[in-house]
């Protein structure tokens, strides 16, 4: 009888949950909504060459990174929402976070939307250079695993993100918008130390698209407004004790039907400071095309060529140049899921100046190859680098 009584009890108190349950979905439908969301990205790769030796793998988020998040808005009246993101990131492989200790390490902000007027957002967020002009650039079609500029020297991939950031952006007017976003550096006395700055511009007409952004990073190596950054390849390396850098970039697309065709460039400086381990301004320089081309609804492939070059500086006679062909093609079992399959190589030349020598220094050294943003840690030993990969993406 005791048993039977037990559970009875429990069978009314799941019941009183379900119904608390139910009521709070209820009050929060009427108030606002909350999305879930996210990606599941795994794949086979081979790479000929990682320092010195070809490899077989199993590899994540190659076409879209793994992560889930949580995005919500609730309707203020009057056409304005409050809004808010929590994204994080995972390896798909292992289970383990992205950024260890950082739960939300892609994005998190919260804000005020409002179609008249424009959106005001705070937090950790990407820059308006990303989300204009990388949208349009090679990593919106081709990944940044195999499609981003060598090392994604120039941001354009998911690479650059913003701490204590205040972003606005406009809404599309006659087809142009424009974003601009400051983080601060929270630095006592002295409020432009450790800023950082974002602004871009955006125009759509018809098949056309054109974007064009800029960034400038200060104190990089010390700024708690500098949440992420891609400075840890061959490529760029020999810079990360730069005081600052200043990264600029615009891109364009014509579609016409089935076809897309694009066009895309960056120029990105790091200038030293008083305890840089290099002394002159570096400058690189990326040219890009891209294409597209849809068979059918479920069939698309896309291709791209980047030509990237660093200038003559910190007693470099003979600076590095990259070329890089990219390829990608995708088939959609359905509107979530998609097998996709990567291919892409790369030829470097010349001298560039990576880290290395002992206590944090740095040394010239022959360019190596290093695809994408895949192989960062995980370079060529010589002037040339392929990768193949083979997967599968799932998206909630």
């Amino acid at each position: 009888m005791k048993s039977s009584k037990r559970a009875r009890t429990g069978a009314g108190a799941l019941a009183s949950l379900s119904l608390a349950a139910a009521a709070f979905s209820g009050t929060a439908a009427a108030q606002g909504s909350v999305t879930l969301y996210g990606v599941v990205d795994n794949a086979f790769a081979y790479v000929n060459d990682q320092r010195g030796h070809s490899s077989i793998y199993m590899s994540q988020g190659n076409l879209q990174a793994s992560k889930f998040g949580l995005l919500g808005a609730e309707d203020l009246g009057g056409g304005t929402r409050a809004i808010f993101r929590l994204e994080s990131g995972f390896n798909s492989l292992t289970g383990a976070q992205s950024s260890p200790g950082t739960i939300f390490n892609r994005q998190a902000y919260m804000g005020l939307a409002n179609d008249r007027y424009g959106t005001l957002t705070l937090g950790r967020q990407y820059t308006p250079y990303f989300s204009m002009v990388g949208a349009l650039g090679p990593t919106g079609v081709l990944t940044g695993a195999t499609g981003a500029h060598p090392g994604d020297v120039d941001a354009l991939d998911t690479t650059l993100r913003f701490n204590n950031s205040i972003t606005y952006a406009s809404p599309a007017i006659g087809g142009l918008a424009f974003s601009a976003q400051y983080a601060l550096g929270g630095v006592p006395g002295s409020v432009a130390s450790g800023g950082n700055l974002s602004a871009a511009l955006r125009y759509d007409y018809r098949p056309v698209s054109i974007a064009a952004g800029y960034v400038k990073l200060k104190d990089i190596s010390t700024s708690p407004a500098l949440g992420t950054y891609a400075i840890n390849s061959p490529v760029n390396n020999g810079y990360a004790s730069a005081q600052s850098a200043q990264l600029i970039a615009a891109a364009a697309r014509y579609t016409y039907r089935n076809l897309m065709l694009g066009v895309n460039y960056s120029n990105v400086q790091y200038a030293p400071g008083s305890g840089s381990r290099f002394t002159d301004t570096a400058v690189f320089n990326s040219y890009g095309f891209i294409a597209t081309y849809r068979f059918t609804p479920a069939v698309n492939v896309a291709a791209g060529y980047g030509y990237t070059r660093a200038s003559k500086a910190n007693g470099i006679a003979d600076p590095a140049q990259y070329h890089q062909v990219s390829f990608e093609e995708t088939y959609d079992l359905s509107k979530r899921t998609t097998f996709y399959a990567l291919q892409a190589y790369q030829r470097a030349r010349g001298k560039s100046l990576v880290a290395g020598g002992g206590a944090g220094g740095t040394l010239i050294a022959n360019a190596v190859a290093v695809v994408g943003d895949s192989q960062n840690t995980t370079p060529s030993s010589g002037p040339s680098q392929f990768v193949a990969m083979f997967g599968i993406r799932h998206a909630f």
